[in-house]
């Protein structure tokens, strides 16, 4: 491997190499992609690649992208390959008079690969809790144990608010499913580990599912959000994580709920008792 420190600078990341890993570092600037920006950093042992290609790309660039091993990543293993090129965290553009430097550390990072394969667990870190973000029809959030969702009186089907508000321990679960908010009838999906009954086929009618609209759960949120969820349900294997008393709600989504609420009041869609009676259950919540 090249010397340790060794940096790589391109547009939107820089990558330095050491003896053992890759540390990738995202910009922050304007035109870096807002995934980029919320995952900031991250370390991707040498364990975790398979492979290194370099090819020619668009305007005059070079592409360097590094191949993760299947299962090595939590955050592409919730991505299903749903990742638009531009958003590919692995890949570092660079302008083409830096070719014969990235030829360079690509011939140097193979020679250091000796891994391929599936991984038997993730080797690269998942984004930490808490994570939280707004769905069309809920707040999803979570802690690091479990997950919430509370439903929203606009964007929730009424067998979601027939079901109430959900809160799933990790233990429960046996894996997650996103589906991009990029393509149509996107959402984030709980897969329950010994559901009695099978959940229903569409999303907007499933409990353990929160469905994406425009500007809901864009990806920069809610992938995130899946791969922290993935790889607690990866580390707490299949034992259970135990059931905890339920937090008391947030100040700050109590308020929101609240203004939501009047907002329907106002618009006729909500009567006087019905919002007097929801208000005073949000309020008994905090």
């Amino acid at each position: 491997m090249s010397r340790m420190g060794d940096v790589l600078a391109g547009f939107h990341a820089a990558w330095e190499f050491e003896s053992d890993s890759v540390l990738i570092r995202y910009e922050r600037g304007i035109r870096t992609p807002k995934l980029f920006q919320v995952l900031g950093e991250r370390r991707v042992p040498l364990a975790a690649l398979q492979g290194v290609t370099l090819t020619h790309g668009k305007r005059g660039t070079v592409i360097l992208r590094a191949e993760p091993r299947p299962g090595a990543d939590p955050l592409l293993e919730a991505a299903a390959g749903q990742l638009k090129e531009g958003s590919d965290p692995y890949r570092l553009v660079l302008p083409a008079d830096k070719e014969t430097l990235a030829e360079y550390y690509a011939d140097e990072l193979r020679a250091a690969l000796t891994e391929s394969g599936p991984a038997e667990r993730y080797l690269v870190a998942a984004p930490e809790a808490p994570r939280a973000f707004k769905a069309y029809d809920a707040k999803a959030s979570f802690d690091g144990r479990s997950v919430s969702f509370r439903w929203f009186w606009t964007g929730a089907s009424s067998a979601k608010w027939k079901a109430g508000d959900q809160t799933f321990a990790v233990g429960d679960l046996s894996g997650v499913e996103w589906r991009s908010p990029e393509v149509f009838e996107g959402y984030l999906r709980l897969l329950r580990r010994d559901a009695a009954v099978p959940p229903p086929a569409q999303a907007d009618q499933d409990p353990g599912a929160v469905v994406f609209g425009l500007g809901y759960g864009p990806v920069h949120e809610s992938l995130p959000f899946a791969a922290a969820v993935l790889a607690a349900v990866r580390s707490a294997g299949v034992a259970a994580v135990p059931a905890t008393a339920a937090p008391r709600r947030d100040p700050a989504d109590i308020a929101e709920r609240i203004r939501h609420l009047g907002e329907l009041h106002q618009a006729g869609l909500v009567t006087d008792e019905e919002f007097s009676l929801k208000k005073a259950e949000l309020l008994a919540e905090l």
